[in-house]
């Protein structure tokens, strides 16, 4: 039922870009070359000198792979992925080189950018021209214009001018075909910048604020969280925001209002999915965070304050106590065109004690293969419960599905509920989804209460047609530093921190595991971790009660 109404918003959507085709065509072809830049944003990304350096010296690394040029320009070569090309093409690099802050470092971005400028189009299908990597790539270079401009001739001057022009025209055109998503934001973002910084004009300002503007209102919900759920997707956007917010203000003109509104609810939200370390949750596709950048958006915070507990429109909750914290997955798949990177993690949680985070989900991959991608997607990656080894969402794969729905989330929990409850023993979260209610007639229940001394947790399947006994497994996995190892008497899990927090998982009536399991989100590459399991059969009415005691005196 989803795949057809997908399918047929599908239809509507096309319908739609085209009658709004011309209008954009249209405004492309009034972009002009700008012939001057008025500001250059600040790039609030981490910068390293050290890698200016390395590019220097002729080494180019990406999405984990480096390549030694060795005289060659980086854009003459054939590239090693797609994904290098892509960090290639899209110029974020510069920064390191501004910020090396040094005459050769400047001249070398100059000749790099002028290598791409004058570079002809030698791949199939280059992913340099991408609508995201244009978008990108035009905010790289209005952020680095200084150091690209400063004591440039004439002739490189125009050339750059052009391009930028170029990619504005690319990104207006792109607007009549691309689908929804995070990229269509990114080149919202661009195009408003853009006016913001050079001489396009009120008329093209305007438009591009527009169009930023519902971008915007489409994909920022209410609470602050973005409608994909990838808490990663805060950070970037967050990270080109908050610059064109700056940018506004040095031309001394008032910020969209939609601009500032969205700025001020998605930097609780981001503080509301933090552990103690610093480190996001584990949810929808978020992998490694850089603390830094996470600590330079929230430095942005105008009034910091206690995270906020609930946010039913992003589908998360949050519970506190003393030192100990858990954050769940209490939402639903997003829509189709934006579950492309979304997890089948409902009602999964995780569970940290000061800066030590305890109990994790695996994590995506920042880079590798789409197997990795696939495997870190499935239900069974999450600390939740998983029946018949199966997922609580489908993902399509291009058999069957084809490319236009492959790597989407097709079928998944229809209704999900969370509620909030206070009891003589502390506060408890109750929630449910129906994500193996099509194939298994299972409504999945689970509860959690929280103490600084214990984390107590309930699951239940309860059975919503015809009685079957079902095998499920109930999975925690545990951080990389974690240590796990099984009580004396065999009924129990100890488990031990690096900072020495110690604590007891227990399980009533049924005798938990030590397996292998995976980090995906390890800096650098992924990591082995351990996971606690619980294997049982789900019975009318049977509940799992467990819990995880601290033995340590906190």
């Amino acid at each position: 039922m989803k795949r057809a109404g997908f399918i047929a918003s599908q239809g509507a959507s096309s319908l739609a870009r085209a009658l709004r085709a011309p209008y954009y065509f249209v405004k492309a072809m009034g972009v002009r070359a700008p012939e001057r830049l008025h500001v250059a944003p600040q790039d609030i990304r981490t910068a390293d000198p050290t890698v200016a350096d390395e590019i220097y010296a002729g080494y180019f690394s990406f999405d984990g792979k480096i390549v030694a040029m060795q005289g060659r320009s980086p854009f003459s070569i054939q590239p090693p992925s797609a994904a290098w090309r892509r960090s290639l093409a899209g110029f974020s690099w510069l920064r390191h080189l501004q910020a090396a802050d040094k005459a050769l470092a400047r001249a070398n971005a100059r000749a790099l950018a002028d290598d791409f400028l004058l570079s002809r189009n030698i791949f199939v299908d280059d992913p340099a021209f991408e609508p995201p990597v244009v978008a990108r790539r035009t905010l790289s270079w209005l952020a680095q214009s200084p150091i690209l401009l400063e004591g440039a001739d004439q002739e490189f001057y125009e050339r750059f001018m052009n391009s930028l022009g170029g990619n504005v025209r690319m990104l207006m055109r792109a607007l009549a075909h691309e689908p929804p998503g995070l990229d269509r934001l990114t080149c919202a973002v661009a195009l408003a910048e853009f006016g913001v910084c050079a001489d396009a004009g009120r008329k093209f300002q305007d438009c591009a604020t527009d169009l930023l503007d519902a971008e915007l209102a489409r994909q920022i919900s209410s609470d602050g969280g973005h409608v994909g759920r990838n808490p990663q997707a805060l950070v970037d956007l967050l990270l080109d925001l908050l610059p064109l917010r700056q940018a506004y203000a040095v031309r001394g003109r008032r910020p969209p209002e939609r601009l500032l509104a969205c700025i001020e609810r998605m930097i609780p939200m981001l503080r509301m999915m933090q552990h103690g370390d610093g480190s996001l949750a584990l949810f929808n596709g978020m992998s490694v965070a850089s603390p830094d950048s996470l600590a330079t958006i929230l430095a942005h915070d105008e009034a910091p304050g206690a995270p906020p507990l609930d946010a039913p429109q992003s589908g998360y909750r949050r519970i506190e106590a003393g030192d100990a914290l858990v954050i769940v997955d209490a939402g639903g798949p997003p829509p189709l065109e934006y579950s492309g990177a979304a997890h089948a993690g409902c009602l999964s949680f995780e569970y940290s004690i000061g800066g030590e985070r305890l109990v994790v989900n695996c994590g995506a991959p920042a880079s590798g293969s789409d197997v990795s991608r696939r495997i870190a997607r499935a239900t069974a990656a999450h600390s939740t419960l998983v029946v018949e080894d199966r997922s609580s969402c489908e993902i399509a794969g291009e058999a069957g599905f084809g490319r236009r729905l492959a790597g989407r989330i097709v079928a998944g929990p229809r209704e999900v509920i969370a509620d909030r409850r206070s009891a003589a023993s502390g506060e408890w979260l109750e929630f449910s989804h129906d994500g193996y209610a099509r194939e298994f007639g299972l409504l999945h229940r689970r509860k959690l209460a929280l103490t600084s001394a214990w984390l107590v947790g309930e699951d239940q399947l309860v059975t919503l047609g015809a009685e079957q006994a079902n095998d499920f497994v109930l999975r925690f996995h545990v951080h990389p530093n974690v240590a796990l190892s099984p009580t004396g008497d065999g009924c129990g899990i100890d488990i031990v921190s690096p900072g020495g927090i110690r604590l007891t998982f227990e399980v009533e009536g049924l005798t938990p595991a030590i397996e292998e399991s995976v980090f995906f989100a390890a800096p650098g590459a992924p990591r082995r971790c351990a996971q606690i399991v619980v294997a049982g059969r789900a019975l009318p009415e049977a509940h799992v009660r467990w819990s995880f005691t601290r033995v340590d005196g906190g």
